[in-house]
């Protein structure tokens, strides 16, 4: 039986994603989890697996297509199968305008192919209509440009969000090259050759977009405690001399499984604000914040509480190899419960971080550092120490609670035999 490949929901507040790339053509087998397509979202690349075994009949939306969340892309079923695409979702039979016929051969590619360059690309006009995808919109507005004048560069000259990027860039070049000379004034003003001009790309859109909103929205408060980390590099060093070197365990690694333990026994951490309700999560689902040379991503490893701490890592080193690499997967991106983020690496002591809605706290871990510490004995000796710092929603949650949480956190990794069991 024929199975539709949707656009899929890579967190809550995504309503649609732009086709990037086929990897499979109409006519090729496909096995469940291969992948089919690279969509592009607000913040990564993400490959959409299929979910079913068979031939690829239909490709239902082109590249650079803009499709909302829970649309169908594709058509997989039995290589001799006749497919009734009306039968198979209504959303179908009621647009089938948008519906290129399943191509048989390579030859018909190829004349497809052909149509469509030669075909004439207006400025996305159509009977007095400007074609636009609603991310383009959405962004034309936010920056206030003129729709009319923007050529488009998407199916029958549709404008896409990467025509509205290009005219973005070209008028500010245009208005700087244009400008007066400044009013000289006793303050120093930089003069356009001692800076450049880049326009908000839309993962910075994004993350502006829900940092501003958690802010404003959620009432932060923040709590931050001391772990002696010496027992817990202890056993890391131990158990990396075991294992190959790709194999190795992080810092990190050790702070989610014991963000896992604490989050079991402390649920009101691990839970979501909906309207008067307050959602305790049954699966501890824990977001890693991944740095990319055009802002952070959060991957997600799935039931931390219940996977063993090598398990754990393994997980976390192939979902950020994939972040960074900017080809992430759909289930990468969802489901997350509660956040993780680490600057230790690059030697800050400790800091605050935004929650990431709607979760209800988020974790910020400093450096493990020797320091000066006064002993049992009350003798001053080094010592291994590391920061945590949780931000959470008063609406949900408060100090003691939160207080308790760490507490528990501190205890998993000052007796480190604790992320084993």
């Amino acid at each position: 039986m024929a199975d539709l490949i949707t656009m899929p929901k890579m967190g809550f507040d995504m309503a649609e994603g732009t086709l990037v790339e086929w990897t499979k053509q109409v006519g090729d087998d496909v096995t469940e989890g291969d992948v089919v397509a690279v969509i592009e979202t607000d913040k990564a690349n993400v490959e959409v697996t299929a979910f079913t075994t068979g031939t690829l009949r239909h490709i239902l939306a082109d590249v650079g297509t803009v499709v909302p969340v829970g649309q169908a892309i594709a058509v997989v079923g039995a290589t001799d199968e006749e497919i009734d695409l009306a039968e198979l979702s209504p959303e179908l039979a009621a647009a089938p305008q948008m519906l290129p016929a399943a191509v048989a051969a390579p030859e018909t590619i190829r004349e497809i192919a052909v149509e469509k360059i030669a075909a004439p690309h207006a400025a996305g006009a159509d009977e007095g209509r400007i074609l636009v995808s609603p991310v383009a919109q959405r962004i034309a507005e936010e920056l206030g440009i003129d729709l009319s004048l923007v050529q488009g560069s998407g199916p029958s000259g549709r404008i896409v969000k990467r025509d509205i990027e290009t005219y973005f860039r070209q008028r500010e070049e245009t208005t700087a090259e244009a400008a007066p000379p400044p009013i000289p004034t006793p303050s120093y003003e930089p003069t356009g050759d001692e800076y450049h001009i880049e326009p908000v790309s839309p993962m910075r859109r994004t993350i502006s977009r829900r940092m501003t909103e958690s802010k404003q929205q959620a009432p932060h408060f923040y709590i931050t405690v001391e772990v002696d980390m010496e027992a817990a590099m202890a056993l890391r060093s131990q158990m990396n001399d075991l294992v190959p070197e790709d194999a190795r365990l992080s810092v990190n690694d050790l702070i989610v499984k014991a963000t896992a333990i604490g989050l079991r026994q402390f649920p009101r951490l691990n839970a979501s604000l909906a309207g008067d309700k307050i959602h305790i999560l049954n699966r501890v689902n824990i977001g890693v914040a991944v740095a990319r040379d055009n802002g952070l991503i959060t991957t997600v490893i799935k039931d931390c509480d219940t996977k063993p701490l090598a398990h754990i890592a393994r997980e976390a080193r192939e979902l950020i190899g994939r972040a960074r690499r900017g080809r992430m997967q759909a289930e990468d991106m969802v489901g997350g419960t509660f956040t993780v983020t680490n600057l230790g690496m690059f030697g800050v002591e400790d800091f605050v971080a935004i929650i990431n809605p709607p979760q209800a706290a988020i974790l910020a871990v400093g450096a493990v550092k020797q320091v000066p510490v006064v002993d049992q004995d009350g003798q001053l000796a080094a010592g291994t120490r590391m920061k945590l710092t949780i931000s959470a929603d008063h609406r949900v949650t408060d100090g003691v609670e939160a207080a308790s949480f760490l507490q528990s956190v501190q205890a998993a990794l000052e007796q480190p035999m604790k992320l084993l069991l």
